[in-house]
């Protein structure tokens, strides 16, 4: 008999107790490879049929996230090891999408946290593992990697011990276990000086490690909804850990709301996360993780009870939206050719679905009926939702990010990060002087083996484009992350962009001849024979201000000839945006065209003359 037949024997002979569950989520820095130990673990648990062909971070289903190489959303799955079932959430590591973390914290007993061999504690491994901590969560330590080259697995573990103290983990988080490894060839040891076998040191750190669920003592089905999903069929599900008491198909249920009155329901499925698939579940029981349908409307943070005087669980406090951006209805001249979803009803309702699975984004109507505003954490989050949408058949226009302040004791504060950067040694100086021009600050610097570690306390607008500007300074190689630390008074002005634009006066095709004459001018943004509108943006201009050019200008054909007069010049190669760059470009007069098939910039206000007249009014 097979492990996997051996264990569903097992469960037929034996109910599942709480104390045979473990609840724990994955924690860790972006691509320290937390996806990729969840594939391992559900590899070696006997989860899969040994020919069954399973795909590298088999955990990241959304296309974004497999082709951005991140993980966006939380996941949950379990795997079942000898009498135990683990049930296992895959978080995200890039710190927009830190509500993701912060939402589950309430679903488990238990974390485990990755850190990298070379690279160690960063950014977002200090926010993540803040998060754990508060909530009273023990660790499990697993330094990956440890078959990179150059990698100091010893060091990292006194970075981690060093990182325990700062954040002020109590006793028994700082007496946490630590192991070592390699997600990606599929081995954990227990000690530096055990050999290579498999992952089984980590399941059994993490039988012994992670307590069993805490559930009352009491019959009262009471769950607290930490995700929402949704299926064609059955509609909203809400999931989260049951607290206490068990549930059945068809048992009435409430939906206990703060602030109205309770809502009833009947349990029309329960569903249980195996492996990569959801599976039916006849109940769910006290300490395990399920999904519950059974109402059309259910949101993240909501108490679903078996009584309607049961009192409502209490959900994690989120850390705020720092940045905003406006959504809008296309209104120019190409609108509604390449999409079918271009209304603002349709954009609206978009936005709110959007809002009410994902917590960290915030939606508000204004006062124009064709414009949305939407508050989120940073700008690839919502770049993120933004290329959902378009793959959706949605055409919108989006603005650049801005930041939202707020008033304290009478006086503008904006909100404030500290920026992790580590940069090659020769490129330290161009960091610094970006920085500096950013309103940022540099606390502490240190340099190792040709890199450098700088820290610097910066505006939240001065990191709006930074990302690209590093890029360049560092031809690559630089690394950046960043946590919110504070409100604090407004800095003054900051230009992140120095460059002008070179902007169509004309509609049409734009003509090789024509562009050629504009590259004196600029670096261009489109090629020969593609579309462009007045208004468009078809290039940078060096200078600060904005260039008005006819990119649609044919050469005037005569019957005359010059000797090497018409050869023809190659055009280099025009500039194409990603949306995330986009967005972080465009000057506060600028849009993003966003359609199912292009990208493109403009100005707000298409006209030149109107234009003109604006700027004029605003100076006055």
């Amino acid at each position: 008999m097979s492990r996997v037949d051996t264990l569903g024997c097992f469960y037929l002979m034996n109910e599942l107790t709480p104390d045979r569950i473990r609840n724990l989520a994955i924690i860790a820095h972006v691509d320290h490879g937390k996806t990729t130990l969840v594939d391992q673990l559900l590899r070696q648990s006997g989860s899969f049929r040994e020919n069954q062909v399973l795909a590298e971070r088999a955990m990241d289903s959304m296309a974004q996230e497999k082709e951005r190489g991140i993980t966006i959303k939380a996941k949950n799955t379990s795997v079942r090891w000898g009498e135990y079932l683990v049930n296992i959430v895959d978080t995200p590591g890039h710190a927009d999408f830190g509500g993701e973390v912060e939402r589950v914290m309430k679903m488990v007993d238990g974390v485990m946290l990755v850190v990298d061999a070379y690279e160690g504690p960063q950014a977002q491994t200090r926010f993540v593992l803040q998060k754990a901590l508060a909530a009273g969560l023990n660790p499990v330590v697993f330094i990956n990697k440890i078959d990179r080259p150059n990698a100091r697995p010893e060091e990292m573990q006194d970075s981690v011990l060093e990182l325990f103290l700062e954040l002020e983990a109590k006793e028994e988080q700082f007496d946490a276990p630590f192991l070592y490894g390699s997600a990606k060839e599929g081995f954990a040891r227990a000690s530096l000086d055990d050999e290579n076998t498999d992952m089984q040191p980590l399941f059994e750190a993490i039988v012994k490690s992670v307590p069993p669920p805490k559930v009352e003592d009491s019959d009262e089905f009471r769950m607290l909804v930490s995700n929402v999903d949704w299926s064609d069929y059955v509609g909203r599900i809400g999931i989260g850990k049951v607290l206490s008491g068990r549930v059945k198909i068809g048992d009435p249920i409430w939906r206990l709301l703060d602030d109205s009155k309770p809502i009833r329901g009947k349990v029309s499925k329960i569903f249980e996360y195996s492996a990569l698939a959801t599976n039916d579940a006849a109940e769910g029981i006290a300490g395990n993780i399920v999904g519950i349908a059974g109402f059309e409307e259910l949101d993240i943070g909501e108490t679903l009870a078996s009584k309607e005087d049961s009192e409502t669980l209490p959900f994690l406090e989120i850390d705020p939206p720092t940045v905003m951006m406006t959504f809008s209805v296309n209104d120019g001249p190409m609108a509604g050719r390449e999409g079918d979803r271009v209304t603002s009803r349709e954009i609206r309702d978009r936005l709110i679905r959007e809002a009410r699975t994902n917590i960290s984004i915030k939606f508000e109507d204004t006062g124009e009926s064709t414009e949305f505003k939407v508050n989120a954490r940073g700008a690839m989050q919502v770049a993120v939702v933004v290329e959902e949408m378009r793959r959706e058949g949605f055409e919108l226009l989006v603005s650049r990010p801005t930041v939202i302040k707020k008033e304290i004791d009478g006086r503008s504060h904006e909100p404030f990060e500290t920026l992790y950067l580590e940069v090659q040694d020769d490129a330290v100086g161009g960091c610094m002087q970006s920085l500096a021009n950013r309103k940022g600050v540099v606390e502490s610097i240190s340099a190792n083996r040709g890199r450098t570690q700088l820290e610097a306390t910066i505006p939240t607008r001065g990191l709006i484009g930074f990302e690209f500007e590093l890029l360049n300074l560092t031809s690559g190689e630089g690394i950046m992350s960043h946590l919110f630390k504070e409100y604090r008074p407004d800095s003054g002005d900051i230009r992140t962009r120095r460059s002008g634009t070179l902007v169509s006066m004309e509609k049409g095709e734009s003509m090789t001849y024509a562009l050629r004459n504009i590259e004196t001018r600029g670096k261009l943004f489109v090629g020969p024979g593609e579309e462009v509108y007045e208004g468009m943006i078809v290039g940078e201009n060096p200078r600060t201000d904005d260039l008005p050019v006819n990119p649609t200008k044919a050469k005037h054909v005569t019957n005359h000839r010059a000797s090497g007069s018409d050869k023809s010049e190659a055009l280099t190669p025009a500039i194409k945006f990603s949306l995330e760059r986009a967005i972080e470009y465009i000057a506060p007069d600028e849009l993003v065209e966003v359609t199912p098939k292009s990208i493109r910039l403009r100005k707000r206000i298409l006209d030149f003359n109107e234009r003109k007249r604006d700027s004029k009014r605003s100076s006055s």
